[in-house]
């Protein structure tokens, strides 16, 4: 059960006596005596309950809760009143106070009024993070597509990581979507609001690449003009995902493991330290502890990063996906264009799913343009064995219903009258396909 409580009151001995009777009963008290502090201080989602005399110099209690109240309304405050005070506070309850407690009150009256308040406070938080959860879950949907079980398990993975303060190593072929992934695990975690910093390490020349990550003072090396903030300096609070980390030279190695151990840094030129406080998510085609075992690449640095591994399968091995992710690609296209978007045939389909993608999604978003410009495609060399007919007829089906979910904007009365297909016959397809109204909403 939630134990956390704000006192606000301008008396120290009030303040001492509440606090020597909560803390008896396993509370947590933090102890202002300045309801202008306490606003200052307050965390955000703040997990307990505010206490609160009513009469203070500079703002008092219902002044504090009509802030609070601004801030979040659920959050329960209590009021601590004097005996003419009683008929300000029964107008503040109605104004949205949680309850009052008349000078001089009992330890048992004030514990009872607690408990029923933090009570309240932990069904609403709870119910926040169920409805945060089910709104990162869609959202994720919508920019991890796919319905493959590879797919599944890599959406709940990082809905799991974005939350944990861990450094990420991503595994994944080139063009298999692992900057997307980085940035996911950055929008749906507490670093939300922060910079997320990409940094291609295989495309910065060795010499530039401690200037690009760490900074410069002015003159610290000829061309240094002026003072410089570097990447990792910039995104203090963020995310900096370092793709191609296998490529960073071993010196850069060496600093960067620094700056995770110390989560300080020093500008080129400069001998000040500067705290920052980072989450690295890189990414990486080869497996780090064999370059480590080659001698390209520091083992204690490949350790650090990986505290936390996601693998993302390439598109061969979640050919499933391959309509759903085509169609997307098509019809953002077709909207840049300004084209009609072509219908996908039913050759042209199995072409798609026995294609190899050697480019993963990346080479998939390139064919769906191409498509959309009227360019076509060529004959795919490379091909996979083919999908079996029922593979095929399934892939086949999940386009027919995207593409009418897409074309009527979610409207499934328009749907259902398109398609000639019973309600309930249509959901259950909805729901093999890992399909949902709401992705086609327009």
């Amino acid at each position: 059960m939630l134990k956390s409580v704000i006192l606000v009151d301008d008396e120290r001995s009030i303040r001492e006596a509440v606090q020597q009777w909560l803390s008896l009963s396993g509370f947590e008290v933090q102890l202002f005596s300045r309801a202008e502090d306490c606003l200052a201080q307050l965390p955000a989602n703040f997990a307990g309950v505010v206490l609160s005399d009513v009469r203070m110099p500079g703002m008092g209690g219902l002044e504090l809760l009509a802030r609070l109240q601004q801030q979040d309304v659920d959050l329960p405050v209590i009021l601590l009143t004097g005996h003419g005070d009683v008929p300000m506070a029964v107008e503040a309850m109605r104004e949205g106070a949680y309850d009052f407690l008349e000078k001089p009150f009992s330890p048992e009256a004030l514990l009872n009024s607690l408990r029923r308040a933090l009570e309240k406070r932990r069904l609403v938080l709870e119910n926040r993070a169920l409805h945060e959860q089910a709104d990162h879950r869609s959202k994720l949907q919508a920019s991890l597509l796919g319905i493959s079980p590879g797919l599944q398990t890599l959406r709940r993975q990082v809905l799991e990581l974005a939350a944990l303060p861990v450094n990420v190593l991503i595994r994944g072929e080139t063009g298999s979507g692992k900057e997307l992934v980085a940035r996911c695990l950055h929008e749906f975690g507490p670093r939300a609001r922060k910079p997320f910093v990409a940094l291609n390490c295989g495309a910065i020349p060795e010499q530039l690449f401690e200037a690009e990550l760490f900074g410069h003072e002015s003159g610290a090396f000829t061309g240094a003009q002026g003072k410089r903030i570097g990447k990792l300096e910039f995104a203090h609070g963020g995310t900096v995902f370092l793709d191609e980390i296998e490529s960073m030279p071993l010196a850069q190695q060496v600093k960067l493991l620094r700056v995770l151990q110390e989560q300080k840094l020093e500008r080129l030129g400069s001998n000040q330290s500067i705290s920052v406080d980072l989450r690295i998510v890189a990414a990486t085609k080869p497996d780090l502890l064999d370059e480590a075992r080659a001698g390209r690449f520091r083992e204690d640095l490949a350790y650090r990063l990986n505290v936390a591994e996601l693998r993302l399968p390439p598109l061969r091995e979640r050919r499933e996906d391959i309509p759903m992710l085509y169609a997307h690609f098509a019809q953002a296209a077709a909207e840049k264009l300004g084209r009609s978007l072509p219908p996908l045939s039913g050759p042209r389909l199995s072409q798609l799913l026995s294609h190899d993608w050697p480019g993963n999604v990346r080479e998939l978003a390139n064919v769906a343009e191409r498509q959309v410009l009227g360019l076509g495609e060529p004959e795919p060399a490379g091909t996979a064995p083919g999908q079996s007919l029922a593979a095929q007829q399934e892939a086949f089906e999940a386009q027919c219903l995207r593409a009418a979910l897409t074309r009527h904007k979610g409207d499934i009365k328009a749907v259902l009258e398109e398609l000639q297909l019973p309600r309930r016959t249509f959901n259950e397809k909805l729901q093999r396909h890992g399909l949902s109204r709401e992705m086609f909403l327009g």
